[in-house]
């Protein structure tokens, strides 16, 4: 299978256009967030107040870099179990996510709610934390310093690499995929 290049931020045609199973590389900006980030863009939304970035058609990677070294643009950076971000998912898509990247299953309400807001979600490689960071081209604070490693930042990618486990049109690579291999 051929490997798709995508750039952000993500249009419509081409979310749905990737399935289940697609190998990716991404380039462009993705937006670095986890569950602490995600509770107070939630918060925020829940008080109708803005969101500290536009999600129109963005792409969430949920990580918490290690500090980077001398003359890194950033430490480590593998994906955190996305499961974690479930309750926050939906109202981040509503307001235009297009695009999630991290480990693990995801919920059924996140499920519909990546078709219902046309929207995927990606895996990246764990264990594979220092080669990813070397694809992370550029790392910008955006919002919420307090929190560390966990805080939001902007980054700038070239050739990220990802699976689509969840398409915008229903399909799920772990259930799919388990499936085709079962034994009766």
């Amino acid at each position: 299978m051929a490997v798709k290049n995508i750039t952000t931020p993500l249009a419509e045609d081409i979310v749905m256009d990737l399935e289940a199973g697609d190998n990716v590389l991404i380039t462009g900006v993705i937006y670095s967030a986890r569950d602490a980030a995600h509770k107070k863009l939630v918060d925020l939304l829940e008080k109708g107040e803005e969101l500290p970035l536009d999600l129109q058609g963005q792409i969430i990677y949920y990580v918490g870099p290690a500090p980077a070294k001398p003359g890194q643009v950033i430490g480590s950076a593998g994906p955190t179990t996305s499961g974690r971000m479930d309750p926050y998912t939906p109202a981040l898509l509503e307001k235009g996510a297009k695009g999630l990247i991290g480990k693990g299953s995801r919920s059924q309400k996140v499920k519909d709610a990546l078709r219902e807001h046309k929207a995927v979600y990606f895996a990246s490689v764990g264990g594979a934390a220092a080669l990813t960071a070397k694809t992370i081209k550029k790392a910008d604070l955006v919002a919420y310093e307090e929190l560390g490693a966990e805080a939001i930042r902007r980054l700038e990618v070239e050739d990220f690499p990802a699976t689509v486990v969840n398409d915008a049109h229903g399909n799920d690579l772990y259930v799919d995929g388990a499936e085709k291999y079962a034994r009766d």
